[in-house]
């Protein structure tokens, strides 16, 4: 299986938030900070776990900034 990445600008606060939660849903996907300064992150998605993944981004959309690049 090939991992997805996808890319987001999210708001810079809230990055530790972002890793943790998806630290929290062990195999959904890894997030790594590519600019802190502009909230620029990269998901590592598991192919298997997309539609999971996708759940939490969209949950966090609704409380701050989580648009995809």
């Amino acid at each position: 299986m090939k991992t997805v990445y996808k890319e987001y600008m999210v708001d810079k606060t809230k990055i530790g938030f972002i890793r943790f939660i998806f630290e929290a849903h062990e195999g959904v996907a890894v997030a790594t900070t590519l600019d802190p300064q502009k909230g620029h992150i990269r998901l590592a998605i598991a192919p298997d776990r997309m539609k999971s993944a996708q759940i939490i981004v969209e949950e966090l959309k609704k409380d701050f900034m989580f648009n995809e690049v």
